[in-house]
């Protein structure tokens, strides 16, 4: 199973908005930010919709079009990227409901759901205390 990728390239994004603006520029367009990705600018209107829909970042339509940050790169965490794209929780449960009449189907949920559950938690929290700007810092020494 390939990983889910929308919260790396939301971050990513953002973090190329936030070094941009730090350089004067204040906008810069899906193709803009598509190249830094190397990928198709229309994933990354997708992923700017998302993130404008949680008032992450704002467009601007005519002369001068583009996309900017809505707010400081300090502001922003990864966690409401995290929820802006819809990521979805790092494991899952079944697709179906496994057997009842086995002692392992039976249990199986239960047993994994709080431990999931505890590193969801774990997760949000991390999440929580890293903002834009920490990534941009932490790209820029690498």
């Amino acid at each position: 199973m390939a990983a889910n990728s929308r919260l790396t390239i939301a971050t990513h994004a953002l973090t190329w908005l936030a070094l941009a603006k730090r350089r004067g520029q204040e906008v810069l367009t899906s193709d803009q930010v598509a190249a830094s990705v190397n990928t198709n600018p229309v994933i990354i209107r997708r992923s700017l919709g998302d993130l404008r829909r949680a008032g992450l970042v704002d467009v601007r339509h005519g002369a001068g079009a583009g996309w900017s940050l809505a707010r400081g790169p300090e502001d922003i965490t990864l966690l409401e990227v995290y929820d802006a794209v819809g990521a979805q929780p790092p494991f899952g449960l079944h697709h179906t409901e496994p057997n009842p009449e086995c002692p392992v189907g039976r249990g199986i949920r239960p047993a994994l759901g709080g431990a999931y559950g505890r590193v969801e938690q774990a997760m949000r929290r991390e999440l929580a205390d890293m903002s834009i700007a920490d990534v941009l810092r932490e790209t820029l020494t690498n």
